[in-house]
């Protein structure tokens, strides 16, 4: 039996969530992978909790809902200390970060995944700030050039949630040159166009996405493309091998679209989405994040308002297409806990 010690930097939806996975697919973990997840450090945008034997799961998730913050736990909550702080200080193997995705700076995630890269520590990202904005920067911290003995670097959870999107594109795919990407990476977008081709107004489709807990912090990510460039960001560099930043990215969102033109499009056998594509030239890849308009018959185009889905075509392996439904946080927090099982693994 192994155990890992794990700090969650940031307490929002996703590590909420992948609390509650802990909790009830404990004895699963134990007896399928032989493994042990402690928390023995949680920090949120008010303070800490810290406790080297292992945080009670159960009245940390209690505190939340109360609207407390972590740091009030009795005994355990450190008010003032932050995520960037616990990285660099504590003694835990994992870092399991989700802050809220700041574009400007990346901070506090950047911070946080240098100072656990930088001192040997794995990582698990669910935030796709750090990885958009400094992605060869964590790159060569990490293992993923292949050289022994760097900690672990890992970030399925950052494109499209639970869907394997960069483990197939890197690992699977690794022996043909990619041709073309389509992708529908933001869920909250998805949601809102499929919404509003059914009458629902704008307003109200974002305050369900809100509700489900899928909308980004700042919702302006989702609905103006940036979250969805983030992603292929992420892709270009981890995936196509291509040194990008967010950018070079041609991106438009999705506000200045009207429920008449989505519903005039499927009128006409079409489904308008907001499709990210890489597409090679001969010489490089052209990306680009916008509205656009699909046949019926396009995979993209057959997904509903739950569902987010990329299609590889490539030299040799024709096409690949994979998707995933989610309806709330929990299929992103499992994808989280699957690269913290591949970190575990022997």
């Amino acid at each position: 039996m192994s155990s890992l010690r794990l700090l969650l930097a940031g307490f929002g939806n996703v590590n909420r969530s992948l609390v509650k996975i802990l909790l009830s697919q404990a004895a699963l973990l134990r007896a399928r992978h032989g493994v042990a997840f402690t928390v023995v450090g949680v920090a949120d945008s008010r303070g800490a909790a810290v406790a080297p034997e292992g945080l009670p799961l159960e009245a940390l998730l209690a505190a939340k809902a109360a609207g407390r913050g972590v740091d009030a736990l009795p005994g355990v909550g450190r008010p003032g200390l932050d995520a960037i702080q616990l990285a660099r200080e504590l003694d835990y193997d994992l870092l399991m970060e989700a802050t809220p995705v700041n574009l400007k700076t990346g901070q506090p995630g950047l911070d946080a995944c240098l100072a656990a890269l930088g001192r040997g520590r794995h990582a698990v990202l669910a935030n796709k700030g750090p990885l958009a904005l400094a992605f060869e920067r964590l790159a060569a911290l990490g293992d993923l050039d292949g050289r022994p003995g760097r900690p672990q670097l890992r970030f399925s959870a950052c494109v499209g949630g639970a869907m394997p999107t960069v483990n197939v594109g890197r690992r699977d795919l690794a022996g043909a040159r990619i041709l073309r990407i389509e992708a529908i990476l933001n869920g909250t977008s998805q949601g809102i166009l499929r919404m509003m081709e059914q009458g629902v107004s704008y307003a109200e489709a974002l305050a369900e996405m809100q509700r489900r807990g899928l909308a980004e912090t700042d919702p302006s990510l989702d609905v103006e493309g940036w979250d969805a460039a983030n992603k292929l960001t992420i892709i270009a560099n981890a995936v196509l091998r291509r040194p990008t930043t967010v950018r070079e990215i041609d991106v438009q969102g999705v506000t200045a679209l009207t429920a008449g033109e989505l519903q005039a499009a499927m009128a006409r056998g079409e489904k308008i989405v907001l499709r990210c594509l890489a597409e090679w030239t001969g010489q490089d890849y052209t990306l680009s994040v916008r509205p656009t308009s699909l046949p019926l018959s396009h995979p993209l185009a057959r997904m509903n308002g739950d569902e987010m889905g990329i299609v590889f075509e490539t030299d040799i392996t024709a096409r690949q297409t994979l998707t995933t439904r989610e309806t709330d946080p929990i299929p992103t927090a499992s994808a989280m806990l699957r690269d913290a099982l591949d970190i575990a693994a022997p």
